[in-house]
């Protein structure tokens, strides 16, 4: 696949590649709350998978993201460390053996130690002896930590290996610069002579790296050209590092999942919403806050195209046009205190009706919609303030699947989000954007959303209507 780049750094997302630098996702017992919490809330390392030819750069790069990460914890886990041990026999031959070929590694013994790294679990990994091509003892203790950075010529040729992974890199160093600082370093590091690196090098380095390391470059989400000399794009990688550890751990599982970053001030206002003292008049006015910042962050989520104006001082400014074909549909009855806000922020824009009759967790009913007739050419906000059990949501979204929409142009928009409904939605709707404002510990025994902020539609209209959980 062909590919030019800004700034020196190719991101890969679900369309193909782009060059865009890097655009780079009281109601129950503490002890059920806690084991409701759990899956959703503790924290797994940010797994990174840093591949390309040998010598191309992956340990300066890795180098780099280490120093610049500084406040976090960080391991480096080496292929190269699981090699098989050579036998006798082919220690004696060799300079005929393959170190580039896939069936060199132990990748069982490599998923194994990874898939504990990321539970959690210290790990004692091989060290590799590349005089004697055997392991030796003791092994290196590796520890968990934040970030697991796994460096390696084929660290992305097993799937098992690269579906660990939350980002992936590939070093992309031109052949000759690979070859010169091979011979460097086999020389140097592994007490080889130049005949025996040249001769390897034409036999096994160079037909391994076509036929297995480069087709390996298609499962990257980042391309860096020259290695460690690129600093732009190893700045730019870390910034995004850094966004995904203060992300919460659904983001990384569902890159289509966006949580506003918090603030003192959101923290806040979701502390007035929740609380049950709270007025109706302040509820009303700081659900409002927090909806328009969740509607101006979703509407960040829609297409653009590049836009020349002039100002008044004649000058040109180069800025963006906002997407014109846009439609919003609340979920009646909560999803409609979303409108004002929607309306606030897009000016004369169209506004449809769901209504979903609730029995519990399972008995939904779809008994209404009014949808704009060319709904189907739209993107859509779909607006409910509580994602609890999903199965409104699911029912609201196979209504506009129905009538034409893409699922890809539809950005679901609420203030709380149970992780249960977010797993919900997402595996079954994979392309549709979620935005959120918070991650709750999870539904009750009566599926309502904990800590949650009570029935949203009551407390917001001022009604005592028993509406149940969407």
């Amino acid at each position: 696949m062909g590919s030019t780049s800004v700034n020196g750094v190719a991101e890969k997302n679900d369309k193909g590649i782009h060059f865009s630098g890097l655009h780079l996702d009281g109601l129950a017992t503490q002890k059920s709350r806690e084991a409701t919490s759990n899956s959703a809330t503790d924290r797994e390392p940010f797994v990174i998978g840093v591949a390309g030819g040998a010598a191309a750069g992956k340990t300066a790069v890795c180098d780099m993201i280490i120093e610049q990460l500084c406040d976090q914890r960080v391991v480096v886990v080496n292929q190269e460390s699981f090699y098989y041990d050579l036998t006798d026999d082919e220690v004696n031959h060799v300079h005929e053996y393959n170190f580039d070929h896939p069936d060199a590694f132990d990748t069982e013994h490599l998923i194994s130690c990874m898939e504990k790294l990321r539970h959690g679990l210290a790990v004692d990994v091989p060290n590799y002896d590349f005089i004697t091509h055997k392991r030796k003892l003791p092994p290196r203790k590796v520890n968990p930590s934040d970030v697991i950075i796994l460096e390696g010529i084929l660290v992305f040729h097993d799937s098992r290996v690269r579906e660990m992974m939350n980002m992936k890199i590939f070093v992309d160093t031109d052949a000759d610069v690979r070859l010169a600082r091979r011979i460097r370093r086999d020389t140097a590091e592994k007490g080889r002579d130049l005949k025996t690196v040249l001769d390897q090098y034409s036999k096994f380095v160079k037909p391994a790296f076509d036929d297995f390391i480069l087709p390996t470059k298609k499962y990257t989400d980042i391309i860096i050209p020259r290695g460690g000399d690129n600093h732009v794009a190893i700045d730019l990688i870390v910034q995004h590092i850094h966004t995904k550890l203060g992300q919460h751990n659904l983001c990384k599982i569902y890159p289509n999942l966006s949580v506003i970053q918090s603030t003192f001030q959101i923290r806040g206002m979701h502390t007035l919403i929740r609380d049950a003292k709270t007025t109706t008049h302040d509820f009303i006015f700081y659900s409002d806050r927090l909806i328009r910042l969740v509607v101006e962050h979703g509407l960040g989520h829609l297409p653009f195209k590049e836009k020349q104006i002039i100002t008044p001082t004649g000058s040109v400014y180069t800025g963006v046009e906002f997407c014109k074909r846009l439609c919003g549909i609340s979920i009646i009855r909560s999803g409609e205190s979303m409108e004002n806000a929607l309306r606030a922020c897009c000016k004369s824009i169209k506004i449809g009706k769901i209504l979903i009759h609730r029995e519990g967790d399972n008995g939904q009913q779809l008994v209404y919609h009014n949808l704009p007739m060319d709904i189907a050419d739209r993107n859509v906000l779909l607006l409910d303030p509580i994602l609890g059990t999903g199965n409104s949501a699911v029912q609201a979204i196979s209504l506009l699947l129905q009538k034409g929409v893409q699922e890809s142009n539809i950005i679901f928009l609420n203030l709380i989000s149970a992780p249960q409904g977010v797993h919900v939605v997402c595996k079954r709707f994979p392309r549709i954007k979620i935005v959120t404002s918070e991650i709750e510990f999870g539904l009750n025994e009566e599926f309502r959303v904990i800590p949650g902020m009570g029935e949203f539609g009551d407390r917001y209209f001022g009604t005592d209507d028993n509406e149940a959980i969407s």
